[in-house]
This record gives C-alpha cells, sequence and structure tokens, in this order.
C-alpha cells in the first residue's frame, strides 16, 4: 500500500479520535484539534509533554511509531494504563477515544510514582510498551538493571524508564541511518587494498541526497533480515515510490559509492554468516546450477557410452570418415567430444534454467562449491530496492560515458581511467625474490595468509606457480615499484583473458560461448571478459535508442526490473508492454561500477549497470578497522576514503 495512504490516515485520525472534544478536557481549545500539525502538536503536549515529537510524523517508517506513541501517552493521561488498554492504544484507540470525549472526565495529573497502586496499575502495560519497542533485548536490559538496582521512591520504573529511552533513541537512530550516515563494514576482499576486509565505515547519504525509503515498516538498526532468528526485517505492509531528497552533489566518476545490489531483485534466501548465499548473483547462480545438473546427467551414462557415442558423434560433425580419425589425436577428440556435448547444453539452455530455478525455489537446494556438497537453505525470495544487499564499488562510468576495457585497461571516452594508487592488478611476475611471510608483509605490503577454520576471505597476494617458479601477484603501482628496486632482474606480466571475437574469422567453441555466460550481458553470442570488454556507452534519463535482436541483451535488465516493463522478444520483431518497437527511452541514469580489487571482484562486469535508484551514498571514512588475522589496524582508524 502506498505510503500517501497512510499519511492520509494520519492526517484523517484526529477527526476519527474525537480530538476536538478531549481537548477541552485538558485544557485547550476545540478548534485547535481541527488544524493538521497543530493539533498532534498539541496531542504529544498533553500526553508525552514532549510537543516537538510532532516533527517525526514526517518520517516514513516512523510516522507509525510516532502514531502509537502520540495515542498510548494521550489516552494514559485519562486513566487507561492496563495492558489492554496499551495493545487498544497502539492498534486501535478508537474505542477508548470514544469513552474519553464522551466522560467530559479531567485529563489527569502525571503518575505518582511514589504510589504503588498507580505504578502496579501500569506495570504490563509498560512492559508491552517496551516489548514492541525492542522485544526481549529491551526487558534484558531493563530488569538486568533493575535487579542490581533499588528502585528511589517517586521514580519511574526501570521499565518504564528503559521503554522511554529506547523508543527515542531508537527512532533517533533510525532517522540518522536513513537520511544522514549508516555505519558499513567491508565483508569481502573486492575493494582491497583500498578498503580492507574488516573496515568499518561511514556512508554519508547527505552527498547524493537521502533516499526516502521503499519499504519504511522495517525493524530498527538492521539492514534486510534480523540476526540470529533469519527472518526478514521489513514489512511490504507500506510502500513507496523512489524518491531522493536534495544532495550535496552528483555521483561523480572514481567516487567510491555504496548501492544496493541491482542483481539482488531475486535472491537465495541463505542467509549463513559469512558463507551463505544472500548477496549473490541469484542469476548467476542459476547459470552454475544448470550447468551443473547438464554435466550431472551425462555423467549418469556409462564412460563406454560417452566415449562411443561422442567420439564418433564429433568425427561426423567435423565431417570426418573412420579413415580420417587416425589423424586426430586422443586430446583433440576429448576436445570435440567435449564441445559437442555443450552444444546439446546451448540448444537447451532455458530448459535447464528452468530445472536450475526449480531447484532453488522449490527444492531449497543448491550446490557449494566450496564443501562439495548439496546445502539446505530458505528458498527464493523478492527484495524491494532498499533491501537489497549493500555493495561498495567505484564509480567509473557515469551517464553517457563510453567505456571499454582493452588487456585490463579501462578506457573512458577514449582515454585511459583514473588508476587509484590502491587499485590491484594480477601479474605474473619472474625472477623475483621471496622473503619469509612476515617480512614481506612489513617490506611490500603483500600478505599470503592461507584459508584455516574461522578466516573468511584471507589475503592472498602472491602464490607460487609450481610448474615454472614464477608467482602471480596482486599489485599495486607502489608495489610494483618497490619490487623492481629489489629485484631489478624481475619482469611483470599483466594476466589477461582475452577476447576471441578480436580474431578474424574465429569460430568459438561451445565451451568459450557458455563462459559469455558468466560477464555481463551473460548472452551466448556477447564476448566479454574479465579483462577485455567491448565498447558501450552508460544509458542515460531520456536517451532514446534503437534495440533490435543484435543488442537486446544489454538492455533487458533495465527494460524489465529496473524500469518495470514487460518484454517479449519474437522472430517478428521486440515487444515493450504489448507494443512492438524498435526504439527505448531510458528512464533513469546509469552508474558503472568496478571494484579496485580487479582481478578479485563481481561488479558490473558481472551484473551490468547500476540504476540511481539503487545508490545509497558516499564512502567517506573508516572509523575502525580489524583484521581477520592482524587484529586491530591503528593506522586505518578515521582514514578519510579516496
Amino acid at each position: 500500500m502506498n505510503v500517501l495512504y497512510f499519511y492520509l490516515y494520519i492526517l484523517v485520525h484526529p477527526y476519527l479520535a474525537l480530538w476536538w472534544k478531549s481537548f477541552e478536557q485538558a485544557g485547550f481549545k476545540k478548534w485547535q484539534a481541527l488544524i493538521p500539525g497543530l493539533n498532534y502538536y498539541i496531542a504529544f503536549k498533553i500526553g508525552a509533554k514532549k510537543p516537538w515529537w510532532v516533527l517525526l510524523l514526517a518520517f516514513p517508517g516512523v510516522h507509525l511509531a510516532m502514531l502509537a506513541v502520540v495515542n498510548t501517552s494521550y489516552i494514559r493521561r485519562f486513566g487507561y494504563f492496563s495492558l489492554v488498554d496499551t495493545l487498544q492504544g497502539v492498534f486501535f484507540p478508537y474505542i477508548i477515544m470514544a469513552k474519553i470525549a464522551n466522560s467530559k472526565n479531567d485529563c489527569l495529573p502525571e503518575t505518582n510514582w511514589a504510589n504503588t497502586k498507580e505504578m502496579g496499575d501500569r506495570e504490563w502495560g509498560d512492559h508491552l510498551a517496551l516489548f514492541l519497542t525492542l522485544p526481549i533485548i529491551g526487558h534484558a536490559l531493563a530488569l538486568g538493571i533493575g535487579a542490581v538496582t533499588r528502585h528511589k521512591p517517586g521514580e519511574k520504573s526501570k521499565v518504564k524508564e528503559w521503554g522511554d529511552s529506547l523508543m527515542f533513541a531508537l527512532v533517533a537512530a533510525s532517522i540518522i541511518r536513513t537520511y544522514v550516515f549508516e555505519p558499513f563494514q567491508i565483508p569481502t576482499g573486492s575493494m582491497e587494498k583500498t578498503l580492507l576486509v574488516g573496515d568499518f565505515l561511514f556512508v554519508n547519504k547527505l552527498a547524493y541526497g537521502p533516499k526516502v525509503p521503499v519499504t519504511p515498516l522495517s525493524y530498527p538498526l538492521v539492514h534486510n533480515t534480523i540476526p540470529w532468528i533469519d527472518v526478514k526485517s521489513y514489512l511490504g505492509l507500506e510502500t513507496s515510490k523512489y524518491t531522493r531528497l536534495p544532495g550535496f552533489s552528483k555521483v561523480n566518476r572514481n567516487d567510491v559509492v555504496v548501492f544496493n545490489y541491482p542483481s539482488g531483485d531475486t535472491a537465495v534466501y541463505d542467509p549463513r554468516m559469512p558463507n551463505g548465499l544472500m548477496g549473490h548473483d541469484y542469476h548467476g547462480i542459476v547459470l552454475t546450477e544448470a550447468q551443473r545438473l547438464f554435466e550431472s546427467n551425462n555423467k549418469t551414462k556409462s564412460d563406454f557410452q560417452i566415449a562411443t557415442k561422442f567420439y564418433t558423434d564429433s568425427l561426423s560433425k567435423v565431417n570426418m570418415n573412420l579413415a580420417d580419425s587416425a589423424k586426430i589425436s586422443l586430446d583433440q577428440a576429448n576436445l570435440l567430444a567435449q564441445n559437442y556435448i555443450y552444444d546439446n547444453f546451448i540448444g537447451e539452455l532455458e530448459n535447464w534454467k528452468n530445472k536450475a530455478r526449480h531447484l532453488l525455489a522449490v527444492e531449497k537446494m543448491a550446490f557449494e562449491r566450496g564443501t562439495g556438497q548439496m546445502i539446505n537453505h530458505y528458498g527464493v525470495i523478492y527484495r524491494p530496492v532498499d533491501k537489497r544487499e549493500n555493495y561498495i564499488k567505484r564509480c567509473v562510468g557515469i551517464r553517457k560515458d563510453w567505456i571499454e576495457i582493452k588487456e585490463s585497461v579501462l578506457y573512458i571516452n577514449e582515454e585511459p581511467a583514473f588508476v587509484s594508487s590502491t587499485q590491484n592488478i594480477e601479474y605474473t611476475v619472474s625472477n623475483v625474490k621471496i622473503l619469509s611471510i612476515p617480512e614481506m608483509d612489513e617490506k611490500y605490503g603483500l600478505e599470503a595468509y592461507k584459508y584455516t577454520t574461522g578466516q573468511h576471505f584471507p589475503r592472498q597476494d602472491y602464490r607460487l606457480i609450481p610448474q615454472t617458479g614464477d608467482y602471480v601477484m596482486q599489485l599495486t603501482k607502489t608495489q610494483i615499484k618497490l619490487l623492481k628496486k629489489d629485484n631489478p632482474e624481475a619482469t611483470f606480466n599483466v594476466n589477461i583473458t582475452p577476447q576471441y571475437s578480436d580474431i578474424e574469422d574465429y569460430n568459438p567453441t561451445s565451451t568459450e560461448l557458455i563462459a559469455n555466460l558468466h560477464t555481463f550481458p551473460k548472452d551466448v553470442f556477447v564476448n566479454n571478459t574479465m579483462t577485455d570488454f567491448t565498447k558501450f556507452q552508460v544509458p542515460y534519463r531520456g536517451q532514446t535508442i534503437k534495440i533490435n535482436s543484435t543488442n537486446i541483451a544489454w538492455f533487458r535488465r533495465i527494460i524489465t526490473a529496473y524500469e518495470g516493463h514487460t518484454l517479449k522478444e519474437s522472430k517478428d520483431g521486440i515487444y515493450i508492454d504489448g507494443k512492438k518497437t524498435g526504439t527505448y527511452t531510458f528512464a533513469m541514469d546509469y552508474y558503472w561500477l568496478m571494484g579496485d580489487n580487479r582481478y578479485n571482484s563481481a561488479d558490473s562486469r558481472v551484473w551490468g549497470f547500476v540504476p540511481e535508484d539503487h545508490v545509497v551514498g558516499k564512502a567517506s571514512m573508516v572509523w575502525f578497522s580489524k583484521s581477520p588475522y592482524k587484529g586491530i589496524r591503528w593506522d586505518r582508524l578515521f582514514n578519510i576514503i579516496k
């Protein structure tokens, strides 16, 4: 239900509650209850003695909590304190409000906390208010402190005191977290060595303008899942359209940006931390599962059947007879057989993807490559924009930019892009002397901690290639200079996965075509790699482009998932919202974001453009940092992010 309906309800509530009658009993004028805004100002003054709380009604999500506060505190000033009274005050106050309006009783003075009877009358109502504010935890705090301290006559009970304090603290914290800044922890190494695993950041939401929540009704101070009990933290009862308040600037090229995961509209609900599937690319998981199911199906056949059928079929596929088969090596025959198998997979791709979706959504299972076992999860869920996982990357392309990647070099508008001093590129390094692990860390800032139980995403900045004696290294420009200084004979070769499409008249194999599914735009016939990317333009609001069967793969998710249209691709053309068309006009600006740890980052190269309504804020400062292996990083505390 749209948030505007809830504001309309708040507007008419004073009339439904007959405040123009009960205001007189509290010493105010009838007409004051009829003026929007003023009526709530006075109601908060009567009940909570804090008239300025009327301002909190302006914030979506918070407004319903404050409506419950004003109603509950209001009826209590007329003697309604019990558990049942409090329940009515929170959820349906009109029966009590009618009793108050028709009783002609004067407003009562505040509770006499020295009177045992008055304290007893409101005890369970206060317990309920505290429970609704912060279930279980609030009571643990209140009763725990109450057990070790002595209540003084005339003071509020601990339950009441903590209820009031927690309510205000949570409301204030929710507003600050939603509209000003939000703490954020770096969980993965995609931004190493700009941001490290274990960094705690402040995200500045005023920089680009705070977003009004799309799903305001949410458990306070958690994002999309309540910890420990693994249930959704939000309700879809109240919703709003994308609205962004004014900010200090627009998203600029090279800003480090926090955003809602664009591919997170559908998510595998597996909130195990830190190894669960929450936040992973659902569409990538579907492709991986589809391929695994296909391979498992073929492995059910005997080795003899596979060898006989696919070897002979491979020969016929390349127009060879058995007499010519002797000219083919065993490796070549195996490659032909493998490609024949995967030709079938490509031809039946949608069928296998549907089987994978069924496995994930209905059977609630997935293959976990880390353990090599099938795992159970909670199924597949839809996430609204503001409840998708938070990601952090560097914005390298803004609206209208032309982007291309050639041999791991990023080009923006045909010029080499900015390279951060902490950006990692992967090299094969020869003739380099490797010191002990502590010395490599201290001298060059290179870590090589291996995975152990309980450690997640360990740094592995260098590793040996046993066959050659060379090393694969993740290096910044500064680290290369330091290594060259101490190893003059060393050579540094960038590791690349070139596009086969650059090779003239090249006929890609089926396994190469399948590899295309793992990079944006996830189309069999679009050949992009993580180190080489076809030149394209970042879409922008108002831009009209021609669309056809050749380029539609780049824009499918924009048209459907981000801008909410229906899309049908037929042999006779493309249909959007049921109408055949050859053009499309974008409704939003888009961005292209990449991790500074280029070879270990799932970013726009995997899931594509980031819509403007997904942008959360600008990463501004590291306020705390703790390494999984070395403890607190004192030198990173209160560092400004560049």
